[in-house]
């Protein structure tokens, strides 16, 4: 329990960093902390349950696009947790289309390494 509370706050601080930075991501809640915390929450448990499955059963699919089906799960992954967290909590982070999921993607990522590598995670 300990280890998915702290991957979730830096999936948090990743997310939020995602949000600052790009235009084509916007945090709905008030104050809009609360909106990437739901959001950074519901990528937390895909990535946890749903998303090492998927990736495995996807991977000859993966394999003859050179990857680019696996950028394709991540947008839905990240519009999935969107729906959830806007479903359940009405706050959460509006994606503005796939490329700024791609990009998205890309800098939860770096960030997420950075930080995780920070705290010692």
């Amino acid at each position: 329990m300990r280890q998915f509370i702290s991957r979730w706050l830096v999936l948090t601080i990743a997310a939020a960093v995602m949000v600052a930075v790009l235009p084509g991501m916007e945090a709905v809640g008030e104050p809009p902390i609360l909106g990437v915390a739901a959001f950074s929450l519901f990528m937390a448990l895909i990535n946890a349950s749903v998303k090492p499955v998927v990736h495995m059963l996807a991977l000859p699919i993966s394999i003859l696009s050179l990857g680019l089906f696996a950028l394709i799960l991540n947008w839905l992954f990240m519009e999935l947790a969107s729906y959830l967290a806007f479903s359940l909590f009405d706050v959460g982070v509006i994606i503005h289309g796939f490329w700024w999921s791609v990009l998205g993607s890309v800098i939860m990522s770096m960030v997420s390494s950075l930080v995780s590598s920070i705290i010692g995670e």
